[in-house]
């Protein structure tokens, strides 16, 4: 018998695993995911990237603002009579009244090792923490944030000096893959979930941009961390004659100097653990990412310089 699947999902994360689960033959009757934006000047508006491909596939795609008290949006999705919904990174709590509209819940995908960076920025907080290691947990949704029992793990490395997109990459394709794994288990109840263990919780809660102003009292490797964390968006930054600048990618190097100092005339800045970093891309605000060579040729920031 045909099961009939809801995906909810918003960002590139989610597109890979919708993709699998298409092309493996489920039947998807809707894909929820939040509404289009506008673009900062406001001449555009940018579907999400799941309701993209929702469309490439011709499948059903609804986009409510909000889900909680939406009356109109519960009585659609209980006529959809589904067997199960799968949840990643939608960007809406699933409101109490939904989670018993399903036969077999709602599983989540989310990019952490749970109990792990619960919330909105898992993968941002796991480098910015320099972790050596992240995932993807497969769990049940219940009223509390990702505190639901969790039916499998899949763990990576965190490699030196992979930022945030290149290991939200690399994770959204192992839950595109390991879905397939759990998938029939979930919908046949032969899957297994654990309870977390809630006293070693921990949250990472969705970034501020001010968080990637960089201090540069910091370590090395804290500012690399947090460079990496926070691309490409809203990314680590400076300060410097009142001009915002934005590190894209660094390495740790071994010079010495003040904290904020720059080293030399290829922006190599010292840190405040007698270490420094090779500043590789930046970008200028409103400017487009230069690589350090083109961007040195035409800046005021030398060496000498305190940032």
């Amino acid at each position: 018998m045909v099961k009939n699947i809801v995906f909810m999902g918003t960002p590139m994360f989610a597109v890979p695993i919708l993709k699998s689960l298409y092309q493996n033959g489920y039947s998807i009757s809707c894909v929820y995911t939040q509404p289009p934006q506008k673009s900062k000047r406001g001449q555009k508006i940018n579907k999400s990237p799941i309701q993209g491909i929702s469309e490439t596939l011709n499948i059903d795609c609804r986009a409510p603002l909000t889900l909680k008290e939406n009356k109109d949006e519960y009585e659609y999705f209980k006529s959809l009579d589904i067997d199960l919904a799968i949840v990643v990174a939608y960007g809406q709590i699933i409101p109490k009244e939904f989670l018993s509209l399903t036969k077999k819940g709602f599983i989540n995908i989310h990019a952490s090792i749970l109990p792990k960076w619960r919330g909105a920025a898992p993968i941002q907080r796991a480098i910015m923490n320099l972790d050596q290691e992240t995932g993807v947990s497969i769990m049940k949704i219940e009223e509390k944030l990702d505190a639901g029992p969790v039916c499998n793990t899949y763990k990576i490395n965190i490699e030196n000096n992979l930022n945030s997109a290149e290991i939200a990459e690399k994770l959204s394709f192992v839950a595109a893959e390991k879905i397939l794994d759990n998938i029939d288990d979930i919908l046949e109840d032969k899957a297994t979930f654990k309870d977390q263990d809630h006293s070693k919780a921990t949250y990472a809660p969705k970034i501020q941009k001010i968080e990637g102003l960089i201090d540069w009292v910091s370590k090395a490797e804290n500012i690399i961390g947090k460079i990496n964390g926070l691309y490409p968006v809203p990314g680590a930054f400076f300060i410097s004659s009142g001009e915002r600048y934005k590190i894209l990618k660094a390495e740790i190097s071994n010079g010495i100097g003040n904290p904020g100092e720059v080293l030399n005339d290829y922006l190599e800045i010292a840190c405040g653990d007698k270490k420094s970093i090779k500043v590789i891309e930046i970008q200028r605000e409103g400017k487009r990412p230069q690589n350090i060579g083109e961007f040195m040729l035409g800046s005021r920031i030398k060496k000498g310089h305190q940032i």
